[in-house]
């Protein structure tokens, strides 16, 4: 799986690798300035080609006339100094760049300062109280001449909201979102995101939201962070490419990153499990889903649905008396049992070969508080979801009490705020400093409590154990998928860790499975999906993976 790094641990390894002697600071901080300047010409290549001539423009770009133009704005520490090595391989390449730095040049990190020092023999860099881009005149056909922004100014480490000094943060707003033409990099992160949580570290003075910084690209080096897969990052860091400064190649951050590899965070990655050719339907799984009475009947379905198509051996709809006809008229493949109360339903978990439940899609909350301790009680693996969360709204104790290592637990926001509102308060909270409580927080905190697997759904889902075993699955950049926001969606989901579950998959392993599948679903399917359009969508993907 690929890793998401907070800015301690990424701090760690590089902090491992220079005290090992393997590699100085300044080398790492050379190649990072080489890689962000290669993934710029990677992302637009005409930047890499000779500019025929044209007119210098207005403002601050004065120079080689025909050049390139660029800005760049350095910060007080080592992202500052990515920034110098950038700036300074820019001009090397013939490009007129102007360079701001924001604080002394006397109190930078010393391989920072030395390659300010380097920067300044290649051309001047300016101080940043000179950098007046609200001066400019964004509305004339002149702003296209500024071709590049770089903001180097704050990186990972950022712990302080940028909004406390509100003018930084309107020079680098007006930058960043008056140029019209002008391509827009981001060094780490944008400035101001804080790198564990990917939310904007404001100021209680400043509006929320106010300077929001939007880049086209944001490079980072090594790993990505956790704060380009969660909350504002993907929004704020537009494309992020990882490009990498030698640490892989070097023994002491590789034993760096083996003591932290019970806390880093990973991208979830499918594990599948094709059906051998002896094997019969009880082979993988019966599972049984619990539908709500008539007329309620349709999320249950779509689970269903999503769990047979996902591999589950058998699926059986248990579903009240007054729904059963209306039930029947609409399934083929799927099973069907008639379970009305509690005792009706210990009754059908007699039998041994049911090996996973899903309760909650379209349940009813009475039904609900009727049906879900029955069903724990019968250890067997359980997915609670909807109105099976929602039902224990007022007491979360008692449904706490009762859950086990088997279950998974599919809260979206609203309910998790029902089970957990304290978790939730700190999460909504804005984030005043870093690293700030985040969305990996939350859910780890979640399963903790609860003693299970919870899966915390959104476009950023976030999977963790009690264990503290962690992953997201990002539906972001390249697997944006925001046809996912459609009525049912959440309740395919439901249904293909059910399946899993029933196919045998451990809980963590079920539900990184069955998020990451959901999302390749709607990217084989595209615009104008609906929920019922979701596992069928299973076979072609299942094809591309070669099972």
């Amino acid at each position: 799986m690929a890793e998401l790094l907070t800015a301690a641990q990424m701090r760690a390894i590089e902090q491992a690798a220079i005290a090992s002697g393997e590699v100085t600071g300044l080398e790492l901080m050379e190649r990072a300035g080489r890689g962000v300047v290669e993934a710029i010409f990677e992302e637009w290549p005409e930047l890499a080609e000779e500019r025929g001539p044209a007119p210098a423009p207005p403002g601050y770009l004065q120079q080689e006339e025909g050049a390139w133009r660029a800005v760049v704005l350095c910060g007080p520490g080592n992202n500052g100094g990515d920034g110098f090595v950038v700036a300074r391989l820019l001009r090397a390449r013939g490009w007129a760049v102007e360079v701001f730095l924001y604080g002394a040049p006397d109190k930078l990190p010393p391989d920072a300062r030395a390659n300010y020092e380097r920067c300044c023999e290649a051309g001047k860099v300016q101080a940043f109280a000179e950098f007046e881009p609200e001066n400019w005149n964004w509305q004339t056909g002149e702003v296209g001449e500024v071709d590049l922004i770089v903001d180097a100014v704050f990186g990972t480490g950022l712990v302080r909201p940028v909004g406390s000094e509100i003018w930084l943060h309107e020079k680098i707003g007006v930058l960043t979102s008056g140029v019209v033409n002008a391509r827009r990099v981001a060094i780490d992160l944008p400035s101001g995101l804080c790198a564990d949580s990917g939310k904007p570290l404001i100021d209680t003075q400043d509006e929320i939201g106010r300077g929001k910084l939007e880049f086209e690209l944001s490079v980072s080096f090594h790993r990505e962070k956790v704060g380009h897969r969660i909350s504002d990052g993907p929004a704020f860091c537009g494309k992020t490419v990882v490009k990498s400064i030698g640490l892989d190649d070097l023994p002491s951050s590789r034993a760096a990153a083996r003591e932290l590899a019970s806390e880093i965070v990973r991208l979830t990655q499918p594990r599948l499990l094709d059906k051998a050719a002896e094997s019969h339907k009880y082979t993988h799984g019966h599972a049984l889903i619990l539908s709500g009475g008539s007329g309620r009947t349709g999320a249950a379905r779509l689970a269903a649905r999503g769990a047979l198509r996902i591999g589950a051996g058998l699926v059986t709809l248990g579903v009240p008396p007054n729904a059963q006809q209306e039930v029947a008229c609409q399934i083929t493949a799927l099973m069907l049992a008639r379970i009305d109360g509690a005792e009706g339903f210990a009754a059908v978990l007699d039998d041994t070969r049911l090996n996973a439940l899903c309760l909650g899609p379209g349940m009813g909350i009475e039904r609900a508080r009727d049906l879900v301790p029955v069903a724990l009680a019968a250890r067997c693996a359980t997915v609670l979801d909807a109105d099976a969360l929602t039902a224990f709204a007022e007491d979360p104790a008692e449904l706490f009490a009762q859950l086990h290592e088997a279950c998974v637990l599919t809260p979206h926001g609203g309910e998790l705020a029902r089970l957990f509102p304290d978790i939730a308060a700190k999460l909504n909270a804005p984030a005043m400093t870093g690293p700030a409580y985040s969305k990996v927080d939350a859910t780890r905190e979640a399963a903790k409590r609860a003693g299970c697997v919870v899966l915390f759904k959104g476009a950023d889902t976030v999977i963790a154990a009690p264990d503290g075993c962690c992953s997201v699955n990002s539906a972001h950049y390249e697997r944006s998928a925001p046809w996912l926001a459609t009525a049912g969606s959440g309740d395919v989901l439901a249904g293909f860790i059910t399946g899993l579950l029933a196919r045998g998959f451990a809980p963590m392993q079920a539900a990184e499975t069955a998020a990451w599948l959901h999302v390749e679903c709607a990217l084989e399917f595209g615009p104008g999906l609906i929920a019922e359009d979701l596992p069928e969508q299973l076979p072609a993907v299942f094809r591309k993976l070669g099972v």
